[in-house]
């Protein structure tokens, strides 16, 4: 399922989200025009679980290039002594939300991140959202850390900070709907789906991959326990915020007929702005 926008106003610009958006693409363009001679951002500000266990311990680099032979281009694989953290390795926890794999992993974060981030922004406030995505990075890359200490993969993306808001966003819009394509056998479809239910469906894809891994003893290339770390943490600390009144108050709908009328309700205690 591909989103492509929800039915929830925002009632203020979402200052904080733009500029995380802006960031990551500023990150991402500087790894665009990184040069081979040079060590990559990704070693550099990456999560590498062997490390953060271990700042002494030499972690080699292993990636996948193409080159030119007299039978075509064939993909070799490099290994080289992975160049040192650029920051305190406990601080790459934080660092490596910020970059991104490829434009397929980047666009798909961003697109996610703009269609529900600005809501839960909304809900917290501009620098309430602004400690909440970046604790929810720091717990995700944790939760990660914690299933693999001894993997030398970096890791990146800004997946287990999004998915904090995500299950933000499933706690908060219980009435929200969300636009989406759904392929179905060589046909697309678009429809409607509640939000609830396609968050809960993504939740349940991340879990199972996640544990079926982890079983299995497989390191893949996707950060499942990221993805449910971070969608547990956002879960948990907007309950906890939201039962003791700390968060603004909703945009409520009412449907009346085919249309949807939404409405604001004062706050009732102080929140984060």
């Amino acid at each position: 399922m591909i989103p492509l926008r929800d039915n929830i106003p925002s009632r203020s610009t979402p200052i904080v989200n733009y500029a995380v958006i802006a960031a990551c693409s500023v990150v991402f363009l500087l790894q665009l025009s990184e040069t081979p001679d040079r060590p990559s951002l990704v070693e550099r500000f990456g999560m590498v679980p062997a490390r953060v266990a271990d700042p002494n311990a030499p972690v080699t680099m292993q990636q996948v290039r193409e080159v030119r032979t007299p039978f075509g281009r064939q993909r070799v694989l490099d290994e080289h002594p992975m160049a040192p953290a650029a920051v305190p390795t406990w601080m790459t926890l934080l660092t490596c939300v910020f970059l991104h794999g490829g434009w397929l992993h980047f666009v798909g974060n961003m697109w996610v991140l703009w269609i529900f981030g600005d809501n839960v922004e909304d809900r917290y406030g501009h620098i309430g959202y602004l400690i909440f995505y970046l604790s929810c990075g720091i717990i995700a890359s944790t939760a990660h850390f914690l299933a693999d200490r001894s993997s030398t993969m970096p890791t990146i993306g800004a997946s287990g900070a999004i998915a904090g808001v995500m299950g933000a966003y499933f706690l908060l819009y219980p009435r929200a709907r969300v636009l989406c394509i759904i392929p179905i056998f060589f046909f697309l479809q678009i429809m409607w789906l509640p939000a609830p239910l396609f968050l809960g469906i993504w939740f349940l894809i991340q879990f199972l991959e996640g544990t079926s891994t982890h079983a299995a003893g497989v390191a893949g290339g996707v950060a499942w326990w990221a993805h449910i770390g971070g969608f547990l943490a956002g879960l948990a600390v907007t309950l906890w915020l939201r039962n003791h009144r700390h968060l603004r108050a909703p945009i409520e709908s009412r449907s009346s007929g085919s249309d949807q009328i939404f409405y604001y309700r004062q706050p009732t205690r102080s929140h984060w702005r």
